[in-house]
């Protein structure tokens, strides 16, 4: 886990922005403002030729909902028509840095500097468009001397600078907002997020049609405490930008944070048919296999098994000259997909047979290790679980030693509840559990990925396992409070509750989990339903 920011003499900003349909917008090019194209409102007035303005503006929604590809073509092909145009490299080496996603290898560290070079020689007229390369530069130029986090925060304290000069540039705020998230994302105290948060709904409720403004603050409300107020955002994003099939899935982030399943699923439905439209590049195939993650997922939650099961057959029988079009996602995708499937559904002995294709990368061939050694937890499989771990820990090895050694640092979770679960197959009860609680803990402070199994609903299962089911109680509300609405969260807790004695729990619980799977036929469903009559029946 899930990020995630003017006026000159000449150049006046249009109070009522620039909308990006093809009937408003100039034809620039053949292909480059396509025919009821919806990408946001934007208005970012710059100094090059009259021509390239609104294709320009085009480039930055694009960027704004994170089609990266589509934008740098853009960009490319604004700087071909008018080489004097200073902001053309300048968007192309926004179109590099992918804030929230992951971070620039070296090569596009070199390539990002030498277009904002190209941008300098341009000699941009206005010291408005100098101030946005200076501030990019930051982040670039700083590359060997400064760490990652720092170049980052440093890129965000240089754009804090923006705002407060053009205070009439709602870009400069926007771009603002989106660096303060990107400079504290991993920091559980959060207080960049909190302001960007803040910045965004002000900034909102000024311009509703603004494609970054809903996309950042999505991102910003993307962790539990945070996603209510994200709601709004999520409900409006999708129809702003509705020709961005990473803006029609984005919604789902806060819809999966509040199990608002149904809503979740249409998102990720309406994501996969924008970019099933638009399936020519290798941006929307990563775009798809994102929404499908997430599809997967929420179908789980409602009992849809069979709607699951597809989508993991799709990605397990894809092509895998196909599959290496659309790179590392796929990698994940044919680990991931199938082991929350079979965990979600626990079917344990299934799990153990899960095996990762040997030549990707070690953090996504780790998936299977830590779902066998959960697996093998709950069979009191030691042998299992133990060989379970040692493959893990040699996948944080390789990580360590690989180009992106801080990849390792993201596989600590599931390293330390892979080793709570042999612990607990190996009878160490007591240690098994403060390994899991230690790990629920953090997840409550620090957030967990939306699609992720709940740690503390895990410290749940096991202390039901121990015959403890007024303790797993407490814990399967602790976890339903950061992630409402889980089959598996409602359905422990209705039976904790019930082993409690607490009856008109069990009642509630059971009553919300076939509330939210109406309609489902799964085996898991229909087991639901029988256990829940056969309850009532013996308390009448």
């Amino acid at each position: 886990m899930s990020w995630s920011r003017l006026l000159v003499a000449h150049l006046i900003l249009v109070s009522c922005g620039f909308s990006l349909w093809a009937g408003q917008a100039a034809v620039f090019g053949k292909d480059d403002v396509r025919k009821n194209e919806k990408l946001g409102s934007v208005s970012f007035p710059v100094s090059c030729v009259p021509a390239v303005q609104k294709p320009f503006e085009r480039g930055v929604a694009l960027l704004h909902s994170f089609e990266f590809e589509q934008s740098d073509l853009q960009f490319q092909e604004i700087a071909r028509q008018d080489p004097h145009c200073a902001m053309a490299y300048w968007g192309q080496a926004m179109s590099i840095y992918h804030q929230l996603w992951s971070r620039p290898t070296p090569r596009d560290l070199k390539d990002g500097w030498e277009l904002l070079q190209q941008a300098r020689r341009a000699k941009p007229p206005t010291q408005r468009e100098k101030d946005y390369i200076d501030a990019l530069a930051v982040f670039y130029g700083s590359y060997g001397r400064l760490s990652h986090a720092r170049r980052v925060a440093a890129y965000a304290k240089a754009m804090e600078k923006l705002p407060q000069r053009y205070p009439n540039d709602l870009e400069a705020a926007v771009w603002y907002a989106l660096a303060l998230l990107a400079a504290d994302y991993d920091d559980p105290e959060q207080p960049s997020r909190k302001k960007a948060i803040e910045l965004l709904t002000r900034l909102f409720e000024q311009a509703p049609d603004h494609p970054g403004i809903a996309h950042y603050l999505i991102h910003a409300c993307d962790e539990p405490q945070f996603a209510a107020q994200g709601l709004a955002a999520a409900r409006e994003y999708a129809g702003i930008a509705a020709s961005s099939p990473h803006a029609v899935h984005m919604p789902s982030h806060i819809f999966a944070r509040l199990g608002l399943w149904q809503d979740d699923i249409k998102s990720n439905l309406a994501a996969i048919e924008v970019a099933n439209i638009q399936a020519d590049h290798m941006e929307v195939s990563h775009h798809k296999l994102h929404a499908m993650d997430f599809l997967e997922y929420a179908y789980l939650q409602i009992g849809e098994d069979a709607k699951a099961r597809a989508i993991v057959d799709e990605v397990m029988y894809m092509p895998e000259s196909e599959g290496e079009n659309v790179g590392e996602y796929y990698n994940y995708a044919r680990v991931e997909f199938p082991a929350l499937l079979i965990l979600e559904t626990h079917q344990w002995k299934q799990a153990l047979a899960l095996e990762a294709p040997r030549r990707i990368e070690p953090w996504n061939r780790a998936i299977a290790y830590w779902a066998k050694a959960v697996a093998a937890g709950h069979l009191h499989d030691a042998a299992s679980a133990r060989a379970a771990l040692s493959q893990h820990n040699a996948m944080i090895q390789q990580a360590r030693r690989s180009k992106t050694p801080y990849e390792a640092d993201n596989m600590e979770t599931d390293d330390n509840e892979a080793a709570s679960w042999l612990a607990f197959a190996q009878g160490k009860n007591d240690r098994a559990l403060k390994l899991l609680r230690a790990v629920a803990d953090d997840q409550d402070e620090t957030g967990k990925g939306e699609v992720e199994l709940p740690a503390r609903e895990m410290l749940a299962d096991m202390l039901m396992e121990l015959n403890r089911p007024e303790e797993a109680l407490v814990e399967y509300e602790k976890s339903l409070k950061i992630d409402p609405n889980r089959f598996n969260g409602l359905l422990g807790a209705a039976r904790a509750a019930q082993l409690a004695h607490q009856s008109e729990k069990a009642a509630a619980f059971y009553a919300r989990l076939l509330e939210n799977c109406a309609g489902a036929t799964s085996d898991r469903v229909a087991q639901v339903r029988a256990n829940s009559s056969r309850r009532g029946r013996n308390e009448n």
